[in-house]
């Protein structure tokens, strides 16, 4: 050891060879030592002859018990009762209609192209001329979701140029096989239903388009 009373650095390298001159692998080394670790011995409280017994804890344990038994219910009678969801929840994806009862999805397949784990399936389809709603683009023939994949991102959400796809508050999904979780369009728009319609762009242009036509 050194005179200041700590170690001495040469005798730990001749020691062991394979530490090198650097200082810094001294200091290292000197504080990795289990010579140099800091020991902090815990007085503990010696028990009382009731702790020992256990029976303060026990009898605690219990009073908590009685004060929730007789307190106010915070359970709900699921599923004849229902949580409150809150407006920002993202539950299963769900297609919905316009007030007008169109289908606002025009297969753009945005949603299909940005889901991480591929869960949305698209077929585009065709929109007949003699149709009610001929002026718009076009339509899904066919629309899935695979709620096994699905992991609630919201990002087909956030992509939907039309406003046709909403997480809403459905939360409760089960299903006694693999076809049975995943959605068709007929029940995703089952579950969505009808939104209200802010902008109604496609009868926008459909006005401007008769509009020039006379």
């Amino acid at each position: 050891m050194a005179g200041s009373g700590g170690p001495d650095l040469h005798s730990i390298a001749s020691r062991n060879p394979r530490v090198g001159l650097r200082p810094a692998h001294f200091a290292l080394a000197i504080k990795s030592s289990p010579a140099f670790m800091a020991v902090i011995q815990v007085q503990r409280k010696p028990l009382s002859l009731a702790e020992r017994t256990y029976l303060p804890q026990v009898l605690g344990g219990l009073l908590i018990t009685l004060r929730h038994f007789f307190g106010r219910r915070v359970t709900l009678e699921y599923p004849e009762q229902r949580p409150e969801i809150s407006p920002g929840y993202r539950g299963v994806p769900t297609l919905v209609k316009d007030p007008n009862g169109r289908e606002k999805c025009v297969s753009c397949q945005l949603c299909e192209f940005v889901c991480p784990p591929k869960a949305i399936r698209i077929i585009p389809g065709e929109i007949s001329g003699d149709a009610p709603t001929a002026h718009v683009e076009k339509a899904p023939r066919e629309f899935e979701i695979d709620m096994l994949r699905c992991i609630y991102c919201g990002l087909c959400q956030e992509v939907c140029p039309e406003e046709a796809i909403f997480l809403q508050n459905v939360y409760s999904v089960s299903g006694c096989s693999r076809a049975e979780m995943v959605n068709d369009k007929e029940k995703l728009y089952q579950l969505g239903g009808t939104l209200p319609d802010h902008h109604f762009k496609w009868d926008k242009k459909k006005a401007a388009a008769d509009h020039a036509a006379h």
